[in-house]
């Protein structure tokens, strides 16, 4: 922990590169659990577990920060047991830093569950059909409860496509939940609350939308509502014409973003952070990440492939096992070969930002850029 004297939470920006759709950026965010190097990827523990790995495992692809999700969370096991054991850190056993978004995507997601209102959302469970409802105030309950070091602003995000009059009424009040969040943050000492910039599809909604969060005392901000259907176009648009307006000094999380070339796309448009439940949920589906694109283990060229799912990769998956082996724990429906391809997946998206990273402090970050896309098959640049 920090001492009294000293931040709890900073950014240090190392280097950054000018690319043709922004500036690239390498740098270093601290929390009270440890610091964090930037570009990286968060892998997704929704339920206070990353699907089919334990915390050593994630810990050893190099994961140094990981996102929980407080609506699970608190609809099961609920906050207040998790605050009992000592929150997050304690709960789960992973003593690095720790991020909670606010449940407000899987809140607004549920569509015919849910009821929108100036103050909150009323929703229903749709496992046990009990009603709840979270609001700025409950969500940063919960989130305080649960122990995180950084927590996400309590916000709605609008479907796509979005009518304008739509976007712009939930903007507001977005906004105004936001500035509800910062009153009833009850540890600002040491939990970052990041708002999050909204605004849909429309330039000047997202330009109001990031220069509003700028009044309150962040440490980072985020940009949400992408990943909610678009194409891959529409969110790279979304974030070069958003980034630029976000102060320079602080993490930038773009949410729920996480195949390769996303990554990419948004690192040259000067994101920091990401997080996406893609790749453990592509590796239950039999598919893993490759330099060359995404590869199905199922497929009948694997069967007596006695190499690595990627040469030369250093994860324990490739490092102990063949494709052929997997294949045939995936066709018997072993749930091991979800674990070693999302172990895999995992460590490949990790690496993919250490070498973006890299880039950038190297001030080749554009030829990386090019070349990585090539090879994955995504050359068209967007």
């Amino acid at each position: 922990m920090t001492s009294a004297s000293s931040p709890p939470f900073s950014f240090q920006l190392e280097a950054s590169e000018k690319t043709e759709k922004g500036t690239a950026r390498a740098g270093t965010f601290k929390t009270p659990h440890g610091e964090v190097k930037t570009p990286m990827f968060m892998p997704v523990g929704t339920h206070s577990t990353v699907k089919t790995m334990s915390w050593s495992q994630v810990k050893d692809t190099g994961a140094s920060m990981v996102l929980c999700n407080s609506y699970h969370l608190y609809l099961r096991p609920g906050p207040e047991l998790i605050e009992k054991a000592g929150g997050l850190h304690q709960w789960m056993n992973w003593n690095g830093p720790i991020l909670t978004d606010s449940g407000g995507f899987q809140v607004f997601s549920l569509s015919q569950l849910r009821d929108i209102r100036e103050d909150g959302v009323r929703f229903k469970d749709p496992i046990s059909g009990n009603y709840h409802f979270i609001g700025p105030k409950e969500s940063m309950t919960i989130q305080n409860s649960l122990g995180p070091d950084v927590i996400m602003a309590f916000d709605e995000c609008p479907p796509y496509p979005a009518t304008r009059d739509y976007a712009s009424q939930s903007l507001e009040k977005t906004h105004r939940w936001l500035d509800e969040c910062f009153q009833h943050h009850a540890r600002p000492h040491d939990q970052a609350l990041f708002p999050i910039v909204q605004g849909s599809t429309y330039p000047d909604l997202r330009e109001k939308s990031a220069q509003f969060v700028q009044d309150f005392p962040a440490y980072g901000f985020a940009i949400g509502g992408v990943s909610v259907g678009e194409p891959r176009e529409e969110i790279n648009r979304i974030v070069e014409l958003t980034a630029p307006f976000l102060p320079k000094d602080k993490p930038r999380y773009l949410m729920g973003v996480g195949t390769p070339e996303d990554l990419l796309d948004c690192i040259r448009r000067g994101m920091d952070m990401f997080d996406c439940v893609m790749p453990t949920r592509i590796a239950r589906h039999g598919s893993f990440f490759s330099p060359d694109g995404r590869r199905i283990i199922k497929n009948a060229e694997f069967k007596e492939d006695f190499g690595p799912l990627v040469e030369g990769c250093s994860c324990f998956t490739c490092q102990n096992h063949s494709r052929a082996y997997i294949r045939h724990l995936f066709r018997q429906k072993e749930w091991t070969a979800s674990m070693l391809m999302s172990i895999h997946n995992i460590q490949f998206l990790i690496e993919t930002t250490q070498s973006a990273r890299q880039a950038v402090l190297d001030s080749r970050f554009e030829d990386f850029y090019t070349e990585t896309m090539v090879r994955l098959g995504k050359a068209k640049v967007v």
